[in-house]
Parts: structure tokens; sequence; C-alpha cells
């Protein structure tokens, strides 16, 4: 049951191509993100589309990876944590960001 903590799996579509970001340390940072879409009706009968835009970072190959294959409209599997920090913008207010740090990758809709 342990590996079922902090786990997120989320297939979508990207809206920009990831943004990345060789650091002085030697790593690779990839910063991108995707939009879920889910559809129901509501009591009407009427059909609601719900989009979720989720922030994603990657480390290392898996970065190597998105930078090489993945771009925007692409539709990607990922499996990943929940990564909660905060930061001060440059007035000095505290900002708050919940990310996914991905681990694994599938890419998805075929070749283009």
């Amino acid at each position: 049951m342990n590996n079922l903590r902090n786990k997120v799996q989320l297939i979508g579509n990207l809206g920009m191509n990831p943004e990345i970001k060789d650091l002085d340390s030697g790593k690779k940072l990839a910063k991108f993100s995707i939009a879920t879409n889910e559809s129901y009706r509501n009591a009407k009968g009427e059909k609601i589309e719900d989009t979720q835009w989720h922030n994603l970072i990657a480390w290392g190959k898996t970065a190597e990876i998105i930078e090489k294959y993945v771009k925007k409209g692409n539709e990607i599997a990922i499996e990943g944590k929940l990564i909660n920090r905060s930061y001060d913008d440059k007035d000095g207010n505290k900002r708050y960001v919940t990310e996914v740090l991905v681990n694994e990758i599938l890419m998805l809709g075929g070749k283009k």
C-alpha cells in the first residue's frame, strides 16, 4: 500500500511546448502543463465540459525525453507525485505552487 502514497496519474494534452532549462549543476529541468478534459451532464441534462490544467516538472533523463519528443498538442500519460512549494514574488508576496513531479511518461496518439 505504500506505493499508492502521493501517486498521480494523468492523461492530457500539452498546452504549449515544454520549457527546458539546463542548470549549472549539469541537470536538465523540463516545465510544462497539460490539460485534462472531463464531461458530464448537469441536473438539466446539459452536457458540461470541464478542463483542468496541471503544472508538471521533470528532471534528468525524463526531462531529456520530454525535450526531444514532447511538443504542444501531444497527448501524453504521466505518473508522478504532487509537490507543494512556496516563494516570495518580486513584490514580497508569498505565492504557493502545486506541481506534479513526473517520473514516468508515455507518449500517446501515434506518429504525426
